[in-house]
């Protein structure tokens, strides 16, 4: 309460009241909260439709990219898919220990590994295409084809709004 007024304080945000101080915040309320629970979601139905294929959703992520690229380095792969290296990296070794990819020394710098696609990652991909998409697709199953269309233009600028984020974050590990 203001003191002077007996108001509620109000956060602006560009102008435009977004929240009164203090007041109740219930979670489903709340961005990061929402976010977090809609991950779970996805990630749980792609362990139903996925789950034969031993392969995580970072995992996957991973292997598109390099099936699409050919061949990257580890940083550039973590970048794509804005973790960090060593997460990544690690995605990386199980991917190669089970015969996904293949990981060498770079010929410029021997601290650095390329990975590429094994045909028999390329063959895994193919195999779980359609599980993999139906999990994306069951995950926006509420949603009319048009607001599905909107919520991935949103989560798109948000995260570019935030890139600088991911750019720090690069840096700094």
């Amino acid at each position: 309460m203001d003191g002077a007024t007996g108001e509620g304080a109000l956060a602006r945000r560009g102008g435009t009241v977004v929240e009164q101080v203090g007041a109740p915040w219930p979670l489903p309320e709340r961005p990061g909260f929402l976010i977090r629970r809609l991950h779970q979601i996805h990630v749980s139905l792609f362990s139903e439709r996925c789950g034969a294929f031993g392969v995580t959703p970072l995992q996957y992520s991973l292997l598109s990219l390099l099936a699409a690229r050919g061949e990257a380095d580890q940083t550039t792969l973590a970048n794509a898919v804005a973790l960090d290296r060593t997460t990544t990296t690690g995605a990386l070794k199980r991917l190669a220990a089970r015969g996904f990819i293949e990981r060498s020394p770079a010929l410029t710098d021997r601290r650095s590994q390329n990975c590429r696609p094994t045909p028999a990652g390329r063959a895994l991909l193919s195999r779980m295409e359609d599980a993999a998409r139906q999990a994306h697709d069951a995950t926006l199953e509420p949603l009319s084809a048009e607001e599905r269309a909107t919520l991935i233009r949103l989560i798109k600028k948000i995260t570019a709004g935030h890139q600088q984020r991911h750019d720090m974050d690069t840096l700094l590990t």
